[in-house]
């Protein structure tokens, strides 16, 4: 039997791998296969997926609401990642359920290289579902220009506070905090339900916690737990990671202050996503509405001494990621520690609703009992500046990491040019050191590196990067 065949099997095997997991939650059988004919539309459950901006995992603290609800009455992903740390590739991921080498979309100005036609909202709208888009889309798609496939949206020129938005076509500025006015028009889209009787989807994006991290006025300065850092902040010896990283500046000061800011965001949109389970309770649409919360990247409170996304450690690439689903047996607080990502948020989606796609997909449904053993993260220079953060790809497992830079960069469109020499690698045992503090390639003999395994997590992250 085939990976994929072995994917597509009864959602009782939905958290076959995590035995806490399978001890904690009773999941129903209810097959579903990849040739699964569309379910009726009354069947089929309305969608809630909220992507934050920069959120990184290590936040319960600031979204108590949030995972109170989705994960305590949902699942609790452990592991879950984006494939390329940075906002318009991994949204386009989101979108696609692809890998940014697959839809193209490999830095911030490439919003328009990716197909519109696989998206799920592209699926979803022509299966008769009600499309709404409530905040940040991709980065530097023009304001003016309406999102394809959304009937309704109030896309945000991302800022704060009185920022310019494009509602349903209607460009202008809106005064107040954009968390807020995300979450009222998000509110308004789930009230029309009331006489909709067309299943939804809403695609809901606050501006939280990007920077500059300005908070709702309630929220500024309020105390956040006391946080003493990591073993990777800043990390004092560096002398094994590549020049970026030696030279980076961030400090453990730097990384508290960073961390608080985020928090105080947050507060913000973890009152949004209680208006939300408010009103779909009072709709009567909690039971069968799929909700799916994820960070569209991670960010480094200083490890390592950086102070930002875009780098191949743990915390740019891990996020939290929670999902819930009652009507679908997926309504008990349970955790899954299985590989997820945002490749795997458009499969599952389309899985739910009885959608077959017509176009490739990387990622996974979430509702089968596929595992994963590694997954790809990859990220791209843009331009050709004199900085040595070169672009690099990485094999992620759940015990080890292998990382190679090369010498490539992107144009605006995303398109690839260099050599391709590989400039530097890094392997860490994730198991022994979970904070990447020793490259143990750094002077790495060639036997070393055969007792590492390192030619064949070479061989497979080439085969990842050309699949």
């Amino acid at each position: 039997m085939s990976d994929r065949d072995k994917s597509h099997v009864s959602r009782r095997g939905f958290l076959a791998g995590t035995a806490a997991a399978a001890a904690t939650a009773a999941v129903p059988a209810v097959a579903r296969t990849a040739t699964a004919a569309p379910a009726p539309a009354a069947g089929r459950p309305n969608i809630l997926l909220i992507v934050t901006d920069d959120q990184p995992k290590h936040t319960d603290w600031a979204i108590g609401k949030t995972i109170d609800w989705i994960a305590g009455q949902g699942v609790k992903f452990t592991n879950g990642h984006v494939t390329t740390p940075l906002c318009a590739p991994s949204r386009s991921s989101v979108f696609s359920g692809r890998y940014a080498h697959n839809h193209g979309v490999r830095n911030n100005a490439a919003a328009y290289s990716l197909d519109q036609n696989t998206t799920v909202q592209r699926y979803l709208k022509q299966a008769g579902y009600r499309t709404g888009l409530f905040g940040k889309y991709l980065n530097a798609w023009n304001l003016a220009d309406s999102p394809p496939h959304f009937e309704d949206f109030a896309l945000l020129q991302p800022a704060y506070v009185n920022a310019r938005w494009n509602v349903n076509g209607t460009v202008g500025t809106i005064d107040g905090y954009t968390t807020g006015i995300v979450k009222d028009r998000t509110l308004d889209f789930l009230d029309k339900a009331a006489t909709d009787a067309r299943p939804w989807f809403a695609y809901v994006t606050p501006y939280a916690s990007h920077g500059p991290r300005t908070p709702e006025a309630k929220y500024a300065g309020i105390a956040v737990p006391e946080w003493n850092g990591r073993p990777s902040v800043p990390e004092a010896d560096r002398s094994d990671k590549p020049p970026y990283i030696r030279n980076a500046v961030g400090t453990p000061d730097d990384g508290r202050r960073i961390r608080a800011e985020q928090l105080r965001t947050l507060l913000s949109v973890d009152d949004a996503v209680q208006a939300f389970k408010d009103k779909l309770t009072a709709l009567g649409q909690l039971d069968n509405t799929l909700v799916i919360y994820i960070g569209d990247n991670g960010f480094g409170w200083a490890d390592h001494g950086w102070t930002a996304k875009s780098v191949p450690y743990s915390p740019a690439h891990e996020v939290p990621f929670y999902l819930s689903w009652p009507a679908g047996g997926l309504g008990t607080g349970t955790v899954d520690s299985r590989i997820v990502a945002n490749i795997d948020i458009a499969p599952t989606i389309l899985d739910a609703a009885g959608i077959v796609p017509d176009t490739p997909q990387d990622g996974r449904s979430l509702l089968t009992s596929y595992s994963r053993d590694h997954l790809l993260v990859e990220w791209w220079k843009q331009g050709t500046g004199t900085g040595d953060h070169n672009t690099w790809a990485s094999y992620v497992g759940k015990d080890k990491q292998y990382v190679e830079y090369y010498a490539l960069h992107t144009d605006a469109d995303g398109t690839v040019s260099g050599t391709g020499q590989v400039k530097f690698r890094e392997y860490y045992d994730l198991v022994e050191d979970p904070f990447q503090l020793t490259n143990k390639l750094y002077g790495a003999t060639p036997a070393d590196e055969q007792n590492l395994g390192i030619p064949a997590l070479a061989a497979g992250l080439a085969a990842d990067r050309s699949g």
